[in-house]
């Protein structure tokens, strides 16, 4: 359970109720519940894999996690998340063969990340943000006609993990304020973004509150790292930036006017929190 980050895999869900959200799709029927499965086992099986490929940096800069504290083995983990990113991709072919591409280019876009671009102060950031702007994708394409339309959306979780990654790179030792100014410079372009869509769909009034509330959730911990750029207030901001990641979400489904979602989504937020304090977010 701690390897694969319970309170991540509930942002995760969220992704494709936004997707789906995006789509058009009017959720009259279960037809999703394979996409549901699909992105636990793909976000799973990643955040596993990130600690198989870390366990030699971990077992120095945290020997608590579960393999170099002994608790679980570098063999055992590695086919725990084999197995969940082999699943991912199974569940979402099970949609359709387009789905299950999207499944498998999340996978290696994981795998690529935790091995080869993960402490690349470029590269990292990019390629964590296209798992998660693949993770939208992949609820969207329950509609595949949805992408030609919205699939640039993508681009919005693409930027907003990019700043939460940029800003995890410092996470033990401390960073510089300036790596912390340009990440909310991207937290902008994100919340800008959504206002936008929603101004022109329609919706500019009843998305704000969501607006507001995402930003009130990254921006304090972001604030207080800035004046502070040590290791511990630089993770609660990152660990903000992956919670809130459920109410950037639930702004997208308000942006498209299904405020029913939108509020479903919202809850999930407490149960991320929740789970967050069992387990580490990052």
């Amino acid at each position: 359970m701690q390897l694969t980050r319970p309170a991540n895999l509930v942002t995760a869900l969220a992704d494709i109720f936004a997707g789906l959200t995006i789509a058009g799709f009017t959720f009259s029927d279960s037809s999703p519940l394979p996409l549901l499965g699909a992105t636990l086992g793909l976000y799973g099986g990643g955040v596993v894999m990130n600690d198989v490929f870390d366990a030699q940096l971990d077992a120095i800069e945290r020997p608590e996690r579960p393999i170099p504290s002994g608790r679980v083995s570098r063999s055992s983990a590695s086919m725990l998340g084999i197995t969940l990113l082999s699943l991912g991709i199974i569940l979402a072919a099970l949609i359709s063969f387009e789905s299950g591409l999207i499944g498998l280019s999340i996978a290696l876009c994981t795998l690529i990340y935790n091995r080869l671009a993960k402490h690349h102060a470029l590269m990292g950031p990019v390629v964590m943000g296209l798992c998660r702007g693949g993770n939208l994708i992949l609820g969207m394409s329950l509609i595949p006609a949805s992408l030609s339309r919205w699939g640039w959306i993508a681009l919005v979780p693409i930027i907003y993990i990019a700043a939460i990654t940029m800003i995890s790179q410092d996470e033990v030792h401390g960073g510089k304020r300036r790596t912390l100014y340009f990440a909310a410079l991207l937290y902008l372009m994100v919340l800008v973004t959504q206002l936008t869509v929603g101004y022109l769909q329609g919706n500019l009034l009843p998305t704000l509150p969501f607006l507001l509330l995402h930003t009130w959730m990254i921006g304090r911990p972001l604030w207080n790292a800035v004046q502070n750029p040590i290791g511990p207030m630089i993770g609660k901001a990152v660990k903000a930036g992956v919670i809130s990641l459920i109410v950037m979400n639930a702004t997208w489904c308000m942006v498209f006017g299904l405020w029913p979602v939108a509020l479903a989504v919202l809850c999930l937020l407490p149960l991320s929190l929740w789970l967050a304090r069992a387990f580490a977010v990052t």
